[in-house]
């Protein structure tokens, strides 16, 4: 009897002895003939990282072709994260990247745009070339094709971009349920479903500058609500002295960075809609029904123009303008 009492108590060590041994036969201590202790996992492929604004900026850059609009030189400063949150493992909660997501953004737009983010490589051959270290045409100590310094052959910027991340509010609203039951009686078995639902936003300022003046032409403030869920259920029960725990859920948050990106790339079509003269997203409109007349006045808050009743500022509010699955006018591009 007491044989048969430890071996019942020793089953459930030998099954999880059994499963550890199972899940280990797959990472081996020895690095196999591949040089790898285990093969890695996923093969996920890599993919296009659009948001809904994406189309529209590729369309806006039609637009400017077709019309031959001239790009502005535009550069990209810091666009840095001021809300000072710290993830739970403590790195940052809010991307670093925001100045690179700009530059995206601003190339899927047909923008021209200058470095001026990261100048270190170009500011150290300027040195090399200053004291005739380098040459293009591979060179060497006797060959005098060395490069040479020209004025004025760095191109410079007509606007620049700078601003930060600066609002991160979590649990705007949250909600959830949670129901349980079970039976009364001994060794019945009981259950449990819970869900969860919670808010939160991240926000975004955007100011546009003037490169010779100095002056702001453009500000642009968004921001974008984010939200999570989760749901799970599981299962308690005592059955012919055996005990069973059975639980499942699913969970998933939307995307904290690509917020980010998205919220870049709406000020961004804001402000080059401004800088190329087009009233709004129906100039994505297909060509069969495209009503666009005559190119519309450029520079939307340009201080340059009067022409505040005329650009896209009393629209820039509307949170379906220019999302290609909100917003109407919004089509893919013809090229």
């Amino acid at each position: 009897m007491i044989d048969r009492t430890l071996m019942r108590r020793l089953r459930p060590i030998a099954a999880a002895c059994a499963v550890s041994a199972l899940l280990s036969a797959c990472v081996s201590p020895v690095a196999g003939p591949k040089g790898l202790y285990a093969t890695p996992i996923g093969n996920a492929p890599v993919t296009s990282n659009p948001t809904p604004y994406t189309p529209a900026l590729y369309c806006l850059a039609d637009y400017a072709r077709n019309y031959d609009l001239p790009s502005p030189r535009i550069a990209v400063g810091r666009i840095s994260d001021y809300t000072g949150t710290v993830a739970a493992d403590g790195g940052r909660q809010i991307t670093g990247g925001a100045s690179l997501m700009a530059n995206s953004a601003l190339a899927k737009a047909g923008v021209h745009i200058v470095e001026r983010f990261d100048t270190s490589i170009s500011e150290l051959e300027l040195r090399y070339a200053n004291n005739k270290l380098i040459s293009d045409e591979g060179g060497g100590p006797e060959d005098p094709n060395y490069r040479r310094i020209l004025a004025g052959q760095v191109p410079g910027s007509d606007f620049y971009i700078v601003g930060g991340i600066t609002e991160v509010n979590y649990n705007i609203r949250s909600g959830g349920f949670d129901i349980a039951g079970g039976e009364v009686e001994d060794g019945g078995g009981s259950g449990i479903v819970s869900g969860k639902t919670f808010v939160m936003n991240i926000a975004l300022d955007l100011r546009m500058v003037q490169t010779t003046t100095l002056e702001v032409v453009d500000v642009v403030s968004y921001q974008k609500q984010i939200i999570g869920r989760e749901i799970s259920a599981g299962v308690f029960d005592f059955l012919n002295g055996n005990v069973f725990d059975i639980s499942a859920g699913t969970g998933g948050m939307e995307p904290t960075q690509l917020a980010v990106r998205a919220l870049i790339e709406r000020a961004t079509l804001e402000m080059m809609a401004n800088l190329y003269g087009a009233p709004g997203p129906e100039v994505c409109l297909n060509a069969s029904n495209d009503p666009l007349g005559p190119v519309g006045p450029t520079g939307g808050y340009y201080p340059a123009y009067n022409n505040l009743d005329q650009n896209n500022g009393q629209t820039r509010a509307d949170p379906n303008r220019w999302h290609a699955g909100r917003d109407g006018d919004v089509r893919r591009s013809r090229y």
